[in-house]
């Protein structure tokens, strides 16, 4: 049912495969303003207005959306995009409306920050370095001991993040960190280098609720899908209701202390951790924003719960739906490239409408595009993803193995079909 509370939401984002659902979601419960330079045909029919201004400006973003307040009413402030959580932030807090503090999302967009800020409040982290030139990351990583980590100080999508095993590696890691972007992210936060501790064991991501000081609510545990080794791009995410983890009291305690030790007092976040063998969970990254990758839509699917709709109302003052009505699982597989260069064909054989639980099987690129193959690829170089539900966990993986088997790609004159990623 929709709330009369317009939503102002800070840029819509290109793509309608991984944005349409969560833009839908907000829309069915509020109005939503968007603000945004250009706005694609895909999503005008969830918005009733559209406010222009250029997205890499915050000045000129907060002063577009100040004109119009002065005339209408405004309920609240939403970005589900990495680029303008921090813009969002500073409009919230110049509005006098819901949000956590701009200081709190830099820290988030900040990778240096971040790590700063949980090692001066003990929260179990990785150790990590600022790095000015290739020698002093060489160094850097002598110290800490390989394998090391080399990543970008602001990126996302796991763009330019490498592991290092040896100090060449490291200098050579360093130059292609420095050049990285994804999504324009490189017109967003600062441009440096971090050097950083390998922490071993699988990764989730936490999908976290903070609904105002101090409360701190986990919706959903999100399990990442192993990737082959090389590369640390994401491969699939699988959510399951009955995960064990979501009422683990170390997880718990480690979610709450991120949360504080980045002022973070209101918001949906996606949280990324290590589940190291020795020192229980650590956290790899604090995303002030939803997550990508339609982790969004696998928490509905399996739980019933609404991230978007959830991070909406808490940025319009509405007291949010957080009960799962569902108890199942969902999950999601992205096929990359095996080897770089042009995309001849794209398919998928026949047999899909008799796969059960295959949700959608999406192709995300078209014949004669250029692609490249991990370890060099990134999210832009996904072929197609697919989304399966399933009863449990396991249920889930064999079905995310029979969609990956209808899949045909021809790249350069040589055909293949993606091994199962579970």
């Amino acid at each position: 049912m929709p709330i009369d509370a317009p939503l102002v939401l800070i840029g819509v984002g290109d793509s309608a495969a991984y944005r349409k659902d969560t833009l839908g979601s907000i829309a069915a419960r509020h109005p939503v303003i968007a603000v945004d330079r250009a706005v694609p045909a895909w999503a005008r029919p969830y918005l009733t207005r559209i406010i222009r201004a250029d997205l890499t400006d915050t000045a000129a973003v907060t002063a577009a959306v100040g004109r119009y307040a002065i005339d209408h009413p405004v309920g609240g402030v939403l970005t589900y995009m990495e680029h303008h959580v921090q813009t969002a932030a500073v409009l919230a807090q110049q509005l006098g409306l819901p949000g956590s503090s701009p200081q709190s999302m830099a820290a988030c967009r900040d990778k240096a920050v971040s790590r700063r800020l949980m090692a001066e409040h003990q929260v179990p982290s990785a150790r990590s370095m600022q790095a000015s030139t290739p020698e002093s990351a060489a160094a850097f990583a002598d110290l800490m001991g390989y394998p090391v980590i080399v990543k970008p100080r602001s990126m996302a999508g796991s763009a330019g993040v490498i592991r290092a095993d040896s100090a060449a590696a490291v200098r050579e890691a360093f130059d292609e960190a420095g050049r990285a972007s994804v999504m324009g992210l490189h017109h967003y936060g600062p441009a440096s280098v971090l050097v950083e501790e390998h922490l071993d064991g699988p990764e989730i991501s936490v999908e976290t609720a903070v609904l105002g000081p101090d409360r701190v609510r986990i919706l959903a545990v999100t399990r990442k899908l192993p990737a082959p080794a090389g590369t640390t791009q994401e491969y699939g995410h699988l959510v399951d209701a009955r995960d064990p983890l979501l009422s683990d009291p170390g997880l718990i305690q480690v979610i709450e202390g991120a949360v504080a030790a980045h002022g973070i007092t209101l918001g949906v976040l996606c949280i990324e951790v290590k589940l190291t063998p020795d020192a229980g969970p650590r956290i790899v990254e604090v995303n002030g924003r939803l997550g990508g990758d339609l982790l969004p839509l696998l928490v509905k699917r399996a739980l019933g719960i609404e991230l978007p709709q959830i991070a909406a109302d808490l940025a319009t003052n509405v007291v949010p739906r957080l009960r799962p009505v569902l108890q199942r699982a969902a999950a999601i597989e992205f096929a990359y490239p095996n080897t770089s260069g042009m995309l001849h064909r794209l398919s998928v054989r026949p047999g899909r409408e008799q796969l059960t639980g295959l949700e959608r099987m999406v192709l995300t690129h078209t014949p004669g595009a250029r692609v490249s193959a991990p370890p060099h690829a990134t999210l832009t170089d996904r072929l197609a993803h697919w989304v399966v539900l399933g009863s449990g966990a396991d249920e889930c993986r064999t079905r995310l193995a029979q969609a990956a088997d209808l899949l045909e790609v021809h790249i350069s004159q040589h055909a293949y079909t993606p091994a199962c990623t579970t």
